[in-house]
């Protein structure tokens, strides 16, 4: 079947399902199977220890596709740096730049004279137009469902994503609570264009970066079992839910404030886990979508079945 979308059209891919910039995990091990088996790739530019080290996992992906991938800007909380990073993206001709966690005005001057698409992570529909304003390509619009950073305001995506669809011109990319051909086709249901998914591509084989337990707890876990961290300093981001996780949840509760929380939720902490393996010693990400995962296939093994199962439903909508 035909894939077109604006978002395929645009990105240059065959699929519209884009992975996750998902921090001190997309590297382009990761990044070129999703786009060698008809998506986009992405590889996380501000986990990476050194800029130069951005320009060198670059030209590695380069030599295992020759398909279009992406670098995904978390700049939230790292100041003016990332904009070295930037650069080095513009000067090895990336595909595609996305941006998260922060305000994205300063990168997306920086790719105005650029062929380069940009994609900005929103979690409502005014910073949807907002970007939309800024001259972004597309954005992503995650819902609360979500692993990671999510929105203030608790909607989900299926809420969501229509009003943003409604609100903007540009392409929409749905996220959030989506993990196989289903998620996939009620986003386009909902008026989006493609979709992105970030917790599914962790528990993939070419996602060689996470411990074999963050792995299987995403096998393990139900849509339950994760929590909302950092809601006390009014940046929410879903977890799995563990021990440690829980002494996160009670400092919130009894010392609300950035310093009590700091060395908890460093990314040093994440690593302890997801690199480690260290369970109880650390955080993993991870959106409610990890109900819905059972194995740990290959990227294109897991792409086949969102197809075939993709297909399968828009024959049904065929027949209504």
């Amino acid at each position: 079947m035909n894939w077109d979308t604006r978002i395929t059209n645009m990105l240059q891919i065959k699929y519209p399902i884009i992975q996750g910039g998902l921090g001190y995990l997309a590297y382009a091990d990761l990044a070129t199977a999703v786009s060698n088996a008809g998506g986009l790739g992405q590889i996380t530019a501000m986990c990476l220890p050194h800029a130069d080290a951005l320009r060198q996992e670059i030209q590695r992906a380069r030599t295992l596709t020759d398909k279009p991938i992406g670098v995904n800007f978390a700049i939230g909380m790292h100041g003016v740096e990332y904009t070295k990073r930037v650069q080095i993206a513009i000067d090895e001709k990336v595909s595609v730049v996305s941006i998260t966690g922060g305000n994205p005005t300063v990168i997306l001057e920086m790719l105005q004279s650029t062929d380069i698409k940009s994609l900005v992570l929103v979690s409502s529909r005014r910073q949807a137009q907002k970007a939309e304003q800024l001259g972004a390509s597309a954005v992503i619009v995650v819902g609360q469902e979500g692993g990671g950073h999510l929105g203030r305001d608790d909607v989900g995506t299926m809420v969501l994503v229509p009003q943003v669809v409604d609100a903007v011109n540009i392409p929409v990319i749905a996220s959030g609570g989506i993990g196989d051909g289903r998620g996939w086709m009620a986003a386009h249901a909902l008026g989006a264009d493609g979709i992105q998914m970030g917790t599914r591509f962790i528990a993939t084989q070419e996602c060689i970066d996470a411990s074999v337990s963050y792995k299987q707890a995403l096998i393990d876990s139900s849509e339950s079992d994760t929590a909302v961290i950092k809601r006390s300093i009014h940046s929410p981001a879903r977890v799995l839910r563990n021990d440690y996780v829980d002494t996160i949840l009670e400092i919130e509760r009894v010392t609300p404030t950035y310093e009590a929380l700091k060395q908890y939720i460093s990314g040093e902490a994440n690593k302890r886990w997801i690199h480690d393996d260290f369970k109880e010693e650390g955080f993993g990400w991870a959106g409610q979508v990890t109900g819905m995962i059972h194995d740990i296939p290959t990227v294109e093994e897991l792409m086949g079945r969102m197809v075939y199962d993709a297909e399968c439903i828009r024959r049904k909508w065929g027949a209504f």
